[in-house]
C-alpha cells in the first residue's frame, strides 16, 4: 500500500468531517465560521458560504478517497488512515471553535 494513497485518505477524512458542520449549519441557516469569514476562522459566513464551503469539502473528500488509489472499504490500513484523519480534524476543531460555542468548559 503505497503512502501517497494512505495520506491521500488521511487528508480525505479530514474533508469529509470538516464537511458536515458546514453543511448541517448552512442547511439549517445558521451562519458559522469559514476560511471567508473576517477574521478567517473565526468571524461568521452565511448559511450560503457554509453549504458551498461543506459541498466542495465533501467534493474533495471524495476524490481523496475513491479516486486516488485503490481504497478498500473491507481493507483495514484505508478505513484507519481515513478514520485516523476524521478523528484528528474533529478533535482539532472541536478545540477551536469551542472557544466561540462554550465547548471548552470544564465540566
Amino acid at each position: 500500500m503505497p503512502w501517497l494513497d494512505i495520506a491521500s485518505y488521511f487528508l480525505g477524512g479530514a474533508f469529509l468531517a470538516n464537511a458536515v458542520p458546514h453543511l448541517v449549519s448552512g442547511m439549517m441557516g445558521r451562519p458559522f465560521q469559514s476560511p471567508f469569514a473576517r477574521p478567517p476562522g473565526e468571524g461568521l459566513s452565511s448559511s450560503t458560504v457554509n453549504v458551498l464551503w461543506g459541498f466542495f469539502n465533501f467534493v474533495a473528500s471524495y476524490v481523496l478517497v475513491f479516486r486516488i488509489g485503490d481504497f478498500g472499504v473491507r481493507n483495514t490500513g484505508d478505513v484507519l488512515a481515513c478514520g485516523a484523519g476524521a478523528l484528528l480534524i474533529a478533535l482539532f476543531l472541536a478545540r477551536h471553535f469551542g472557544r466561540f460555542h462554550g465547548g471548552n468548559r470544564p465540566e
